[in-house]
């Protein structure tokens, strides 16, 4: 068995270093280098399979770019360089291009890619094990997903990445198993890398060598970090400020060249291709504004549901006591409705949600102008010796990024709503509430700091859940109530699983899952559809980063009101 192992660990290194290799060549300067480069991608091997679609890497080369990379130069630049160079002309190119073996290089190259990328993941090799519910299992590589790679779908899959090197490999896998199924042509992938301090930039070298291989579009960025003390850094700002940038391909494709794409899959964490392919299609079965995954990290023996500081029912309730293995009458979501569709593994409506893996669609949020924000009025503790300033009971959360764009997607929906019922008359969208009772009361509880879930998965940045409860907000009648808004369409897909490295997945799938054959039936379109949508919640439990101290800084809960009415009036303003 050790000696089987050593051979693995010694296969996969191998590996490895030829595809780095191959990235030193094919991004190197020489004359010779770039010719040998576009006799590759002139032949373009997945693309001769695929079709040409919108995204024609090889007629717009500007559609793979890279910025920002350290070329700082090394001492065996030279040696590898001549070394690689002689392999590529002597062997690689003549196989490629002759008559007599261009047939088999597809297949070469395809098999070459995948196996690589199976063996060196931590944990994409085990999506095959995971159980899944009605019968997934059974007819999970019969399905071709030709649905989604219709010719007017095209994919924008963004990842903003921090010291990530444990799950990017994995990452990539995905990626290649979504061109595979989805079409080369049908992606773009924009990956930005946000002053990375591990070997996160070696491998974005050899996600950029993989994807210019296999002709997939992508923009691949690396940045310095805002500030180099964390004690400095206000970390719903770097939040918002990464997302953007992983967008600006985005918008640029969009202004420019008027390339709409039809939803942006954020990847974080790992979430198995066949997942993400399925939460697509209840993306666009409900014409949602966001469809998450469910995000599971393992901490003291269990598994626990991590993305807290992000992620409310629909009622604004937090996912409390979110264990996999919950009994039915305890599980994350607490409104009814939810709970009732959690049990059965089927999407339910959430007021905000990011968990990982999620599906934006961007003709509902970044195509109307929606942006990350943060919070403006937060306390640089790291330049001030002052305390932390009394805030207003009435002041905004200061939550995160994620959560300002969802209450930005409830707004959008419900001014877009408005507009189609009463044209464009402004004293219907933005009359002067009038409260009777001062509506959006808040509550401030004490503050928590000590977090026993802390650097579980992406739980690293919640705190601790408590007992604050929603029912403690006081009754209050709206001006106008949010139900009489049209809602948003924000779900959860309880299916689609966010791990990291280290999370027994047969063991975590058997807690959500059981054995895949206890339901008896087969999910099906329609259960996938919801019918009813509720409007926002009146209220929801607010858990906010009040000053800078980077992702670690102390956060506190308090209750507040949310009101449609209010913040469409205020934006006028």
């Amino acid at each position: 068995m050790a000696i089987t192992l050593r051979r693995h660990t010694l296969t996969r290194l191998f590996a490895l270093t030829l595809l780095l290799a191959g990235s030193f060549l094919l991004f190197s300067s020489s004359e010779t280098t770039q010719s040998s480069i576009s006799e590759y991608q002139g032949y373009n091997v997945i693309e001769r399979v695929t079709g040409l679609k919108n995204l024609n890497v090889q007629k717009y080369k500007s559609l793979q770019r890279r910025m920002g990379r350290d070329t700082r130069p090394d001492i065996l630049d030279d040696v590898i360089s001549d070394g690689v160079s002689n392999f590529w002309e002597q062997f690689q190119v003549p196989f490629i291009i002759a008559k007599e073996t261009s047939h088999v290089d597809t297949q070469s190259v395809l098999s070459a890619v995948e196996e690589l990328l199976s063996l060196n993941g931590w944990v994409a090799a085990y999506c095959p094990t995971l159980v899944r519910p009605f019968g997934q299992n059974k007819n999970i590589d019969d399905d071709t997903y030709d649905d989604l790679a219709k010719d007017d779908r095209i994919y924008y899959i963004a990842l903003a990445i921090h010291s990530a090197d444990h799950f990017l490999v994995d990452q990539l896998a995905v990626i290649v198993q979504l061109a595979k199924r989805l079409g080369t042509s049908n992606l773009f992938v924009s990956m930005l890398d946000y002053g990375s301090t591990d070997s996160t930039p070696t491998l974005t070298d050899l996600c950029e060598a993989v994807l210019t291989l296999l002709g997939v579009p992508f923009r691949i960025r690396r940045v310095p970090t805002m500030t180099e003390d964390p004690a400095a850094a206000y970390y719903p700002l770097e939040e918002a400020y990464m997302r953007n940038l992983a967008l600006e391909p985005l918008l640029e494709l969009h202004e420019k060249r008027q390339i709409a794409f039809s939803r942006v899959i954020w990847i974080k964490g790992f979430t198995c291709p066949n997942d993400i392919l399925e939460t697509l299609r209840v993306s666009i079965a409900n014409e949602a504004a966001m469809v998450c995954g469910m995000d599971w990290a393992e901490s003291g023996g269990q598994f626990i549901f991590s993305d807290r500081w992000r992620t409310r029912d629909i009622r604004g309730d937090q996912f409390r006591q979110s264990k996999s293995s919950s009994k039915p009458d305890a599980v994350p979501p607490r409104d009814k409705n939810g709970a009732a569709r959690y049990t059965q593994h089927l999407p339910f409506q959430v007021f905000c949600c990011e968990s990982g893996t999620h599906i934006v669609d961007p003709a509902q949020s970044y195509y109307k102008g929606l942006r990350y924000r943060y919070g403006l009025d937060f306390h640089n503790s790291s330049s001030s010796s002052n305390p932390l300033p009394h805030r207003s009971p009435d002041a905004s959360c200061l939550d995160s990024s994620q959560a300002w764009f969802c209450r930005d997607l409830w707004v959008s929906k419900a001014l877009e709503g408005v507009q189609d019922d009463e044209g464009s008359d402004p004293s219907f969208r933005y009359s002067k509430p009038k409260t009777e009772t001062g509506a959006n009361h808040r509550r401030q509880v004490p503050e928590a700091l000590v977090d026993s879930d802390a650097n579980a998965g992406s739980d690293f940045d919640a705190m601790p859940d408590s007992e604050l409860s929603l029912d403690e907000l006081p009754a209050t009648r709206l001006t106008v109530p949010n139900s009489a808004y049209t809602p948003a369409h924000i779900l959860v897909n309880p299916r689609c699983v966010t791990t990291y490295a280290g999370v027994s997945h047969t063991r975590l799938a058997l807690d959500l899952f059981g054995t895949g054959d206890d339901d008896g039936s087969q999910a099906n379109a329609t259960e996938n559809v919801l019918d009813d949508w509720e409007g926002a919640p009146e209220g929801f439990v607010c858990q906010e980063q009040r000053q800078t101290g980077g992702r670690v800084a102390a956060k506190t809960q308090r209750l507040l009101g949310f009101s449609v009415h209010d913040e469409l009036a205020s934006r006028a303003h």
